[in-house]
């Protein structure tokens, strides 16, 4: 056959051609690439990694007057940190030994913290400012533990120590919010009036050290600081005391077991609430019962709770019937409590049982004269046994000579106190559900928990919680055993 030629034409056609499409397998692939790398048409681009994170606290590179200066005298203080820093909470984290007067001011910029000091240094002291939880990192919030700065105002340092742990008497559980004091003025007055010579923090465990201690007696405490004052204000208060005296000496001693306490704000129907103001509008006297869709507890008695306080009460026109014949009940009793506001009555209830408390119009009326407009029935019925489960519970290691008293709670409010004299408790009647389980070391033996008192030196009682719950269930009986330790020293 023979050879056609090309003519230029067609070839400058055929070489466009070749390039488009060399040209299309090029982005093709340029294509595929991306999507490979990307996961997908539509993913964002990410970043490359920075790097492992930083877990590392700063660090202070130098100090100005520099660390563990003796003759110290001077009034500013700078710390050159290895990194931007920022403060945390300082006014509350920062502690200072011996406590001053007038709180340091500081300041911070880039990676350095300045501390001003407001007060006049005592001659021959060592003082400490602690930073810990003070200082941390701006770009991963690393705090600073355990970062001292030490100075004194003489030529030698002070360096003894004391140390010990703090738990609350009710739980024995840590507070790390507290704060313990020493005190070298030993009068029981001077928690009341002046701030301690030394403070120190609470860790998560409760624990506490005191470092850098001038030899000497003190007296040792620990309370909820309120307004950043370290005084005893108000009985209110969280507070714990030594019962005696602590020398410190070269030789420490032992570490030293504090439990805290608050007193009651006040006594149940102590009668010192505060009146509610009258509703002059009204026409007729109110009340509230404790009774639930007509149903009365056994355990418990029945409760009428007024509004205001009443003028007059007069229980024996009150009358408790029982059935639909209205047949009198007997052995019931009412008493007013001392805030004149509840009425209870008092009896031994019949399981299933039918009742019915009269209530005539003059029984009781308030400071305006207000009675009942007319006589009202309370109906109601108690409960059957079977409605109750019962336990009968085995204490190992019953020690009856410290007084154990098993506190039985639900939803953080105690139902029930029953003294343990035998190792074994049998509870006859009780509400159905889950129960949490104390031990009271009852040391009065009067049932029930006692804070400490200060003034009388009266340390509180102690509540150990058991690790372990009990669930009572309708017409069933539990038999569990318990076994019990030894109260804390």
């Amino acid at each position: 056959m023979p050879v056609v030629p090309f003519s230029a034409k067609a070839i400058m056609f055929a070489i466009h051609m070749q390039i488009k499409r060399l040209i299309g397998l090029c982005f093709t692939a340029v294509t595929a690439l991306l999507l490979i790398y990307t996961g997908s048409g539509c993913a964002n681009i990410v970043a490359p990694s920075g790097g492992p994170r930083d877990s590392l606290p700063p660090q202070i590179v130098r100090a100005d007057p520099p660390n563990e200066s003796k003759h110290f005298d001077q009034k500013k203080i700078v710390f050159y940190f290895n990194e931007y820093v920022e403060l945390n909470d300082v006014y509350q984290n920062l502690v200072v030994s011996p406590l001053p007067k007038m709180v340091p001011q500081v300041d911070r910029k880039l990676k350095t913290v300045t501390v001003k000091l407001k007060d006049t240094l005592k001659a021959n002291t060592t003082y400490v400012l602690n930073f810990t939880n003070v200082i941390k990192d701006i770009t991963e919030g690393n705090k600073a533990k355990d970062m001292l700065y030490v100075v004194t105002t003489g030529d030698y340092f002070d360096s003894l120590q004391l140390s010990g742990n703090v738990k609350m008497a009710q739980t024995v559980k840590p507070d790390s919010t507290l704060t313990v004091m020493l005190h070298s003025n030993l009068d029981d007055s001077a928690v009341y009036k002046q701030n301690p010579d030394y403070i120190a923090r609470l860790d998560s465990s409760g624990n506490f050290l005191f470092r850098y201690l001038r030899p000497g007696t003190y007296r040792l405490y620990a309370i909820k600081s309120e307004g950043g004052a370290y005084i005893y204000t108000s009985k209110q208060q969280v507070f714990a005391f030594a019962d005696s005296a602590i020398e410190i000496t070269p030789t420490p001693p032992p570490p030293v077991r504090l439990y805290a306490y608050a007193e009651e704000e006040k006594a149940q129907g102590s009668g010192t609430e505060e009146e509610p103001e009258l509703d002059k509008k009204e026409k007729r006297l109110k009340f509230q019962s404790n009774l639930q869709s007509g149903k009365q507890d056994l355990l418990a008695p029945v409760r009428l709770t007024f509004p205001s306080a009443l003028k007059n009460f007069f229980p024996e026109k009150m009358v408790l019937t029982t059935d639909s014949t209205y047949t009198p009940a007997t052995g019931y009793k009412f008493t007013l409590d001392s805030t004149r506001r509840i009425i209870t009555m008092n009896i031994e209830w019949k399981e299933g049982t039918r009742y019915n408390l009269i209530l005539p119009k003059d029984f009781a009326s308030d400071s305006l004269d207000r009675g009942l407009l007319k006589p009202d029935t309370l109906q109601f019925a108690t409960m059957e046994r079977k409605e109750y489960g019962q336990a009968q519970i085995t204490f190992n290691n019953l020690d009856t000579s410290v007084h154990p008293v098993l506190l039985m709670s639900q939803g953080g409010s105690l139902r029930n106190a029953f003294p343990l004299r035998t190792n074994i408790l049998d509870i006859d009647l009780y509400a159905p559900g889950e129960y949490e389980l104390q031990i009271l070391f009852d040391r009065n033996g009067n049932g029930k928990w006692d804070p400490g008192n200060f003034d009388k030196h009266i340390q509180p009682e102690i509540i150990v919680p058991l690790d372990r719950k009990l669930t009572f269930k309708a017409n069933w009986t539990l038999e569990p055993e318990i076994n019990l330790k030894p109260p804390p020293k």
